[in-house]
């Protein structure tokens, strides 16, 4: 059995990818969405936008960050074990180095006016691209009535909610996702055979 060879210019341009995306991203996970919509769809063209939507959904409901989970989810379509491990150290190397550093100065600016000025700052910025990320997957998401009412149904329930576990939240849509899905092939099924029954008579 001949042995896969390693493309490792693939690997580095994956770890250079995640490893530029990750010190960019204030306010956690999710505004990294959109950095990182725009470098895996848009500008490398490794992935399409469904299945981003599709990976930020399965990152979200397993335990870590989201971050971290994505970028080994990403890597290992594209390379396999080997991307995933690359994306991995990417995305961790520069957030782990940042944070040694600030934890080692953090005495000395926490109370500083500009920090805390930047941060105001920043913090909107973060709402701003969390808003765009959802905005251009609900494109991809939200399909039909019933995906857009569904969405609205979380929404509502999130927000009545808030101490709701996030897990059982994108279980319950799941499970509704493969109900809607097998009543539409119930109904086409129905369909196809009143046709048939037409056609015979």
């Amino acid at each position: 059995m001949e042995k896969k060879k390693v493309n490792y210019k693939l690997l580095f341009e994956l770890f250079m990818t995640f490893f530029k995306i990750s010190p960019i991203t204030f306010g956690g996970g999710f505004a990294m969405i959109p950095i990182m919509e725009e470098e895996l769809v848009t500008k490398k063209n490794w992935i399409g936008k469904e299945e981003i939507v599709d990976v930020f959904a399965v990152s979200q409901s397993v335990p870590g960050a989201i971050a971290v989970n994505s970028a080994t989810f990403v890597g290992y379509q594209i390379a396999g074990v080997p991307g995933a491990l690359a994306a991995l150290v990417g995305i961790v190397i520069p957030t782990f180095v940042i944070i040694i550093i600030l934890g080692a100065l953090l005495s000395s600016f926490q109370h500083n006016i500009h920090v805390q000025a930047a941060l105001q700052g920043i913090r909107p910025v973060v709402v701003a691209l969390i808003a765009s990320a959802a905005y251009k997957m609900s494109k991809v998401s939200l399909v039909d009535k019933i995906c857009f009412t569904l969405c609205a149904i979380c929404v509502l329930v999130l927000l009545l909610f808030k101490s709701l576990n996030l897990i059982l939240v994108i279980f319950m849509g799941a499970f509704f996702g493969i109900v809607i899905v097998k009543v539409k092939e119930m109904q086409n099924h129905t369909v196809a055979q009143k046709k048939v029954r037409g056609e015979k008579f």
